[in-house]
């Protein structure tokens, strides 16, 4: 499978929208690996996770053609995951198609919201449940459930395809121990996971700081979750973490961990 990270950036991006802040400040000054937009990835080209507000400019920056999505999976209805406005541009009368041509995935509330916006519109979706495996196509789904929302019950990916396994695990919070023993012995190939607080602690439960990020990949490790020989990046960082992208290089790379980038791909 060939991963695109799409986006990196935590709800409000790097810089934030309104952000005065230092790390924001020299993202504007220096660009680069510095710049973030909301968080999203691409499988093959055609499995598509979140469809944030930033979609569009990502598809024009990566040159990537959205009519070969055959799916969009939803982490949860966070808005810098779903954008509920930019479904309705893949249906008539924007475009010729009087169907939407990708299925939708998502939790109850996904499914709820979409259903709400779109009652009559013609779109395939697909409720998920925590811990059971979808097929689409070549690829098989599994969500895992993230420590994210109280209210909703927010998934993490793993995605199989040809015996190599992905798991796309962002808005993870700090996993409880039922997940941990799910995904045991899994032998995933490449993980991709948030760090959106950096350097900072805060008592909220649903994001992880850089500490915590590497607590959790060590477990993951040691409990054969990943292969030996698995890749680590990093996505959904925010600009309130106080981290740039060389001084996340300088926390993570001791531990195997590789901040991930807008535009970087790579191999499972």
């Amino acid at each position: 499978m060939k991963v695109l990270l799409m986006g990196t950036g935590g709800a409000d991006g790097i810089p934030a929208l309104y952000g005065n802040d230092r790390v924001s400040k020299y993202a504007r000054a220096n660009g680069g690996k510095d710049l973030r937009t909301r968080s999203a990835a691409l499988i093959d080209s055609v499995l598509k996770i979140d469809l944030g507000p930033d979609t569009l400019s990502q598809v024009h920056r990566f040159g990537i053609d959205a009519t070969e999505w055959s799916a969009v999976f939803f982490t949860h209805s966070d808005e810098d995951h779903l954008c509920l406005s930019e479904i309705q541009y893949g249906m008539f009368p924007f475009v010729e198609s009087e169907k939407l041509e990708y299925t939708i995935y998502g939790n109850e509330i996904v499914c709820q919201l979409i259903r709400h916006r779109y009652p009559e519109w013609p779109i395939d979706l697909i409720e998920l449940e925590k811990y059971k495996t979808v097929t689409h196509e070549a690829y098989q789904v599994t969500p895992v459930s993230a420590t994210h929302k109280g209210d909703e019950d927010c998934h993490n990916f793993i995605i199989e395809r040809d015996g190599r396994r992905l798991l796309y695990a962002t808005d993870t919070g700090f996993y409880r121990g039922e997940v941990f023993d799910f995904l045991a012995g899994k032998d995933i190939h490449a993980l991709v996971v948030e760090c959106s607080d950096g350097f900072l602690k805060t008592p909220y439960i649903g994001h992880m700081d850089i500490d915590q990020c590497v607590e959790l990949v060590s477990r993951l490790r040691e409990s054969k979750a990943l292969n030996a020989d698995a890749k680590v990046f990093t996505t959904h960082h925010a600009a309130g973490g106080n981290a740039t992208h060389e001084e996340l290089v300088s926390a993570l790379t001791p531990y195997g961990i590789n901040p991930g980038f807008d535009g970087l791909s790579f191999e499972v």
